[in-house]
């Protein structure tokens, strides 16, 4: 059984996702432009903190992981945002997604998250990483490429399926 461990990134400590990380999680995807690509709205702690509790229950198909992360950031010990992947076994695959809070864009943290995970992945028995991308989301595009993902033809609820073997991945 796969279960999400504590990752060390250079500047990010990937911790295992909890439902007490709700109340400061709220506050990092409170934006509402942030949802813009991701879709939905900013949930209150109360929700959210559901949300994490069924998320870290795990996935009630027991064909599917489903690996969520926390991103705590040195230093302050501030979390900035979350990473997650859903594993197939049987598929031999890993769906990854980043989130990183708007006040924390544009400093690399979805990179150095992505990556990190994609590597923790590749020590896995997963031979293929999959994302999927808004067309219009160019940083997202970014993370995808720097994880060693490139983009398919292939099209999910308007997203662009990113692709690589888990090998090819950074």
């Amino acid at each position: 059984m796969v279960r999400p461990l504590a990752i060390a990134a250079p500047r990010l400590d990937l911790v295992p996702l909890h439902p007490s990380h709700a109340d400061e999680m709220a506050l990092v995807l409170a934006d509402p432009a942030l949802h813009s690509f991701i879709g939905g709205e900013p949930l209150p702690p109360g929700a959210l903190r559901a949300r994490y509790e069924r998320l870290a229950a795990g996935s009630p198909d027991p064909s599917v992981v489903w690996a969520n992360w926390v991103l705590r950031l040195r230093g302050p010990g501030c979390l900035v945002g979350t990473v997650q992947a859903t594993i197939t076994p049987a598929l031999d695959r890993a769906e990854l997604a980043w989130t990183v809070g708007t006040p924390w864009q544009g400093r690399g943290f979805a990179t150095e998250a992505a990556r990190a995970l994609a590597d923790w992945l590749t020590r896995l028995p997963v031979g293929l990483l999959v994302a999927h991308v808004h067309p219009d989301h160019a940083a997202s595009a970014a993370v995808a490429t720097a994880c060693g993902l490139r983009p398919t033809p292939h099209r999910q609820d308007g997203e662009i399926r990113w692709e690589s073997t888990a090998r090819g991945a950074r």
